[in-house]
């Protein structure tokens, strides 16, 4: 009996050594592995070392976020203004454009010989007889592509971009030694070339033409048909000629000083929710979240991720990363950093949110269009990690290791 189990140890220690040299292997792969599990971004760590390294040739900073970092970003954040973007405008009539038609009378004091003694304008409100003067119509006159008219012994007369007041100075002056004390009235008839486009969120996009009462953004909404998403979600945004200006319905609505009046061929463009940021890592959602003009702070924008995975998250190790405006940084930082082409600098921001502090922090910290949310693993998650991936490389080893036995 016992020259049978002195034979078989030969075979046993074969057996276990080859389950060491499997487990071995197995082992040298796992930590080899370890470099390359799955992970949703880079750690805490990995970024606090980006400070020293260039993006596009620029020098990113790493800024710790604290009460006062937030109260100069918002104190250095520019705010849109209607009236002090494009003014408040001027009603319509004012001043004359090409393809508005005027209606002209000219007066003159008896007798009355260069337009004739008869045919008195009983719209202006001649007299036929007995008058001390009488005002003779002319035909319309409508207001040509090089935008001037033409008025008989006058000759051509600039009339685009400037007032009615100051056409019938310039005929009257011309008729100066032509006719008896000439006077010259002018006003606009019909309006052809002021109009407002409106487009994008609103009931029927239309081209609105502005009258002589000086239309205001919220009266051209009105005639648009109103817009067709709620309220506290739209932007109204103006473009006129190179220069754009946006603000929030809710603003103009709120502060009548922004309710200006439009120009021709304004564009007013209604938008819905126009903003969005980019959220990553170890959240309950990654995704890209649409928000509204009205703004969005931190605390809100983790509220709309539903937040940190308590499993995964290191709260350390929530960034955002922005482009951002010089003006909003301090000095020190401003001096030593290298912007982009289009005169930004690449921040990153980093906010502890183990600090009770934050969360009051988080609550008026702004998030800006095109930022990007990240949150880090948390070391512990990525050495769970590590030992899920070892258990499940040594329970198949274990398992044969006991079938052998």
């Amino acid at each position: 009996m016992s020259v049978i189990v002195g034979s078989g140890l030969p075979s046993m220690n074969k057996t276990m050594m080859s389950v060491r040299m499997v487990g071995a292997t197995c082992l040298a792969m796992a930590l080899s592995g370890c470099a390359i599990m799955s992970s949703s971004g880079p750690s805490a760590r990995a970024v606090r070392a980006e400070r020293d390294h260039m993006v596009d040739d620029a020098q990113i900073k790493v800024i710790d976020v604290t009460d006062a970092v937030a109260r100069d970003i918002i104190a250095n954040t520019p705010h849109s203004s209607f009236v002090e973007d494009l003014g408040e405008g001027r009603p319509i009539g004012s001043v004359i454009g090409q393809g508005d038609v005027l209606d002209i009378a000219i007066w003159e004091a008896p007798p009355a010989t260069l337009f004739g003694s008869s045919g008195s304008d009983l719209r202006l409100g001649s007299v036929s007889s007995g008058s001390l003067s009488r005002g003779t119509p002319l035909p319309e006159q409508m207001v040509d592509s090089d935008g001037q008219i033409t008025i008989p012994f006058v000759g051509r007369v600039q009339a685009a971009g400037r007032t009615p007041q100051q056409i019938a100075q310039t005929i009257t002056s011309r008729l100066v030694g032509k006719a008896h004390q000439p006077q010259a009235i002018v006003r606009l008839s019909r309006n052809a070339a002021a109009n407002v486009t409106v487009v994008g969120e609103v009931a029927n996009s239309a081209r609105v033409p502005l009258t002589s009462r000086g239309e205001r953004i919220l009266d051209v909404l009105a005639t648009a048909g109103g817009v067709r998403q709620p309220v506290g979600k739209m932007t109204v945004q103006i473009t006129r000629g190179m220069k754009v200006s946006a603000l929030p319905l809710e603003t103009v609505i709120r502060d009548p000083r922004q309710n200006v009046r439009l120009e021709p061929d304004d564009v007013m463009t209604l938008l819905y929710q126009p903003y969005s940021f980019t959220a990553l890592g170890a959240i309950g959602k990654n995704d890209e979240v649409n928000f509204e003009a009205t703004g969005l702070t931190l605390a809100q924008a983790l509220g709309r991720i539903a937040g940190l995975q308590d499993a995964r998250a290191n709260l350390k190790g929530v960034f955002i990363f922005r482009f951002e405006d010089p003006a909003a940084l301090d000095p020190a930082i401003r001096t030593a950093a290298r912007t982009t082409p289009d005169g930004k600098v690449p921040v990153i921001y980093r906010i502890n949110m183990k600090e009770p502090s934050s969360l009051f922090i988080a609550q008026s910290f702004p998030i800006r269009n095109k930022d990007v949310l990240y949150v880090s693993n948390a070391p512990l998650a990525d050495i769970q990690k590590f030992v899920s991936v070892i258990y499940s490389t040594f329970l198949p080893v274990a398992t044969t290791a006991t079938t052998l036995r």
